[in-house]
């Protein structure tokens, strides 16, 4: 695998415009195939419009563009709000510190659902974030708009996944109609108008699975993404033309038993001529209900040796996964995933 390591394409056009039953069954077969043996998948026929992404690009060169005193008036308590460079470790989401011991190079903005999203619950804003929006023109309507439409991507590759399991096509809705989701836009930080000269080796966002259902992903055409292969080999990813990269999170591969494990992945900054080129990307995680739980599918319960993760509540898993990244506490709940960080850094 390592040799010719290629990131799967799936159009999942027959999900979203109407399809044959033919071709929905091929769609969800080869997004098993790819989620089985990668874990990343490129995306086409996903519906989302160029002017949408378009608009999506320009917000967030609007925001990152700010001064760094500006940026950090949106500083908040919670998994809202911005993130300035070597304020948070990814790796530490898997209980692993990174091997320069420094934190990770990238700035975020997060906004997300908010508890009053759903005025028929009686949701905590503890749990959903309350998100504060910039006063930069433009930027609000513009995220919101692709915001939409990435949910619905979401939602759509949720119906995927359940036909590629063998599972009714609306059995992941009573673990999604109220789903945590959020919007993460990255900048790997470069101090206006000047370029970076490397000094030691700087780790864009260190290695790390994502915590929930499944991550759609806009991305620069710019290499820095790498994904970890099952012979433990990193490789470089870049979407295509017109294509979303997805990839599975920690949820699904506890649903699967790691039939699909969560994909191991990480950004180091792409380097020219020893200095480090811009590289943005726009990541929106579907993490499910915070108060549903999640257990491995009874057929997958053969899986792993017969060994099944225990069932865990959405509220605590993304937690304990927060708590590594944002709050610097080792996560030791990860095992799986943090062992094969660790085979990969031996065999190095």
């Amino acid at each position: 695998m390592s040799e010719n390591f290629a990131v799967p394409v799936v159009d999942i056009s027959p999900f979203v415009q109407p399809g044959t039953a033919r071709e929905r069954a091929d769609t969800a077969r080869r997004m098993d195939e790819a989620c089985r043996t990668v874990g990343f998948v490129q995306v086409l026929g996903h519906g989302v419009p160029a002017d949408v992404l378009a608009g999506l690009a320009a917000a967030v060169d609007s925001f990152f563009a700010l001064p760094p005193e500006g940026k950090a008036t949106y500083r908040v308590p919670g998994n809202r709000g911005y993130s300035p460079p070597k304020s948070e470790s990814l790796s530490l989401s898997l209980g692993i510190e990174s091997a320069s011991r420094m934190n990770d190079f990238f700035e975020a903005f997060n906004v997300g659902t908010e508890a009053r999203s759903f005025p028929d619950l009686d949701l905590d804003e503890a749990d959903y974030g309350r998100n504060t929006w910039p006063t930069v023109e433009g930027f609000r309507p513009r995220v919101e708009d692709y915001f939409e439409h990435a949910g619905r991507v979401a939602r759509t590759l949720m119906r995927v996944f359940a036909q590629a399991l063998d599972l009714a096509e609306d059995y992941f809705d009573a673990y999604t109609d109220h789903s945590v989701d959020v919007l993460r836009m990255n900048n790997y930080a470069l101090p206006a108008g000047t370029d970076v000269t490397l000094d030691g080796d700087l780790t864009g966002m260190g290695e790390h699975t994502d915590f929930g259902l499944v991550t759609v992903l806009w991305a620069d055409q710019v290499r820095g993404l790498q994904v970890l292969d099952h012979d433990g080999t990193w490789h470089d990813v870049e979407p295509i033309d017109g294509a979303l990269l997805i990839n599975l999170g920690d949820l699904t591969a506890r649903l699967t038993n790691d039939r699909w494990p969560s994909t191991l992945h990480r950004v180091k900054p792409p380097v020219v001529e020893g200095t480090i080129r811009r590289r943005r990307s726009v990541a929106f995680f579907h993490d499910g209900n915070i108060d549903a739980t999640i257990a491995t599918l009874p057929s997958h319960l053969d899986l792993a040796d017969g060994l099944a993760y225990e069932p865990i509540l959405v509220r605590d898993h993304i937690a304990a996964k927060l708590a590594g990244s944002r709050q610097l506490k080792a996560n030791i709940s990860a095992v799986r995933e943090a062992a094969r960080v660790l085979a990969a850094n031996s065999s190095a």
